[in-house]
């Protein structure tokens, strides 16, 4: 399992990119080759690791092995945003959310569903819930509900996650992902993802 949160919006954004309609190995392919054609060397104990490539220089490719023309263009928005200081943690933690989102789905290829996932999991807002149909269902099945929750029995549920209930929706999503496999579940909502607030 990976950790809960990325390492910054920037990163989160990228692989949110990367993984869009594709496998979850094909997406990791992807990632390890970039970082090992583009991003820093780092020596630990004398192994080498890669780093996902800078802004900089994700934004200079023209062409990558296994990235589509769009997908490429989408990725260098991204190094622009991130240049520019809009995908900046301090940035977007400032912000109201709903401002934030918005900024956020202005990135070419960015919609509703990865904007919350590059605030929440890339900036590191943890103590806020969205009320998606992954985490309604998550829910459902860890407190073996006879159906998903509705906004307040959701909120009312939340509480007991405080002071970090973001890391507790993730953990509680990977949880029925692993139980009822991500491909049996309703993986996005159609409409726009809500946003439960106490």
């Amino acid at each position: 399992m990976r950790p809960t949160l990325f390492a910054s919006p920037y990163e989160a954004a990228t692989h949110f990119v990367l993984s869009q309609r594709r496998s979850i190995a094909q997406a990791r392919a992807t990632r390890a080759r970039l970082a090992e054609e583009h991003g820093d060397a780092i020596e630990v104990d004398g192994a080498t690791f890669h780093a996902f490539p800078r802004p900089r220089k994700l934004r200079s490719l023209r062409a990558v092995q296994g990235v589509d023309p769009e997908r490429l263009a989408r990725l260098r928005g991204i190094a622009d945003a991130a240049l520019d200081g809009r995908l900046d943690r301090t940035h977007l933690r400032r912000l109201p959310v709903e401002r934030a989102l918005a900024e956020l789905r202005e990135l070419r290829g960015i919609g509703e569903f990865f904007a919350h996932g590059i605030l929440f999991r890339g900036a590191g807002v943890v103590d806020d819930i969205t009320a998606d149909d992954q985490l309604r269902l998550a829910v459902q099945r860890a407190y073996r509900l006879t159906g998903p929750p509705d906004d307040d029995a959701l909120t009312k549920i939340a509480e007991r996650w405080r002071p970090f209930r973001m890391w507790a929706e993730v953990l509680l999503v990977l949880q029925l992902f692993r139980e009822a496999g991500r491909h049996s579940l309703v993986s996005r909502p159609r409409g726009r993802r809500r946003r439960v607030d106490a």
